[in-house]
C-alpha cells in the first residue's frame, strides 16, 4: 500500500498540482522497511505517467487557439514551436526540475513531440532524479 501511495504522490507531483514525492520517498527510506528499487520504480512510474497526462493536455490546448480569450497569438505559437523544435526536445530531460519541469511536458504535447521520444527523455530524467533522491536519502539514513 505504501508503494501505491508513493506512486500517486509522484503522479500528482508531475502534474501542475503541488505535491512532494521526494519528501515522501525520503521518509520511506528513513523508516527502513521498504525495498529501494520498488520505491524508485513506484516514484518513477507515477511521475512519468503524470507527465504523460500533461503531454495529453498539451495536445488539446491548440484546439482553442482561434478563441478570442486564447492568450497567445498564432505568430507567437509558430515562433515558440520553431525554438522548441530547434533546442527544446532535449530539454525534456529536465522535466524533473521544480517550477519549469511540469510546464515543459505540456509544451511537449502542444508541439507534438513524438510520444516515444517524449516518453524516453522524460523517463530518463525523472528516473535519474529519483535515483539521486534515493542516494541522498540512503546517505542521510547512514548519518542518523
Amino acid at each position: 500500500m505504501a508503494y501505491l501511495s508513493l506512486f500517486f504522490t509522484a503522479f500528482i507531483s508531475a502534474t501542475l498540482l503541488p505535491s512532494s514525492s521526494e519528501l515522501v520517498m525520503t521518509a520511506m527510506v528513513a523508516k527502513g522497511n521498504y525495498v529501494l528499487w520498488l520505491l524508485w520504480l513506484s516514484a518513477t512510474l507515477g511521475n512519468v505517467l503524470g507527465s504523460c497526462v500533461n503531454y495529453w493536455l498539451g495536445t488539446q490546448v491548440l484546439r482553442f487557439k482561434s478563441r478570442k480569450w486564447f492568450p497567445v497569438s498564432e505568430k507567437s505559437i509558430k515562433k515558440a514551436e520553431t525554438q522548441f523544435n530547434k533546442y527544446g526536445i532535449y530539454s525534456l530531460l529536465f522535466a524533473w526540475l521544480p517550477v519549469v519541469g511540469d510546464p515543459l511536458t505540456v509544451v511537449g504535447g502542444i508541439f507534438r513531440v513524438k510520444f516515444s521520444v517524449f516518453l524516453i527523455l522524460v523517463a530518463l530524467g525523472k528516473g535519474a532524479r529519483y535515483l539521486a533522491v534515493l542516494a541522498f536519502a540512503v546517505g542521510l539514513e547512514g548519518l542518523l
